[in-house]
């Protein structure tokens, strides 16, 4: 018999509880976007100024921002499961 391992980063929508703030992921992962585009924009101005370390930075900065983005888009996509879900068999229970 074998021990069955979960990740406890993975949301399933099945275990997920619907979250009471459902706009609060779409915001986030705008605001993300926002600074993602900000970051790529400072990076290629500081390649342009010959700003190598400075440039590398901004460049990580952008895919850290990009994967937070990722992360909220994934995340409200699955709240949004989850509700209709709920929905659903609360439509079939009553």
């Amino acid at each position: 018999m074998g021990v069955s391992y979960r990740c406890p980063h993975r949301m399933e929508p099945a275990l997920m509880a619907p979250s009471p703030q459902s706009g609060s992921s779409r915001r986030l992962s705008v605001f993300a976007l926002v600074v993602c585009g900000l970051a790529v924009v400072a990076a290629v101005v500081a390649f342009a100024k010959e700003a190598w370390l400075m440039g590398v930075v901004w460049v990580l900065m952008a895919g850290v921002s990009s994967n937070i983005a990722w992360y909220h888009v994934r995340r409200g996509r699955l709240e949004r499961a989850v509700a209709e879900a709920n929905a659903a068999r609360v439509s079939e229970e009553g």
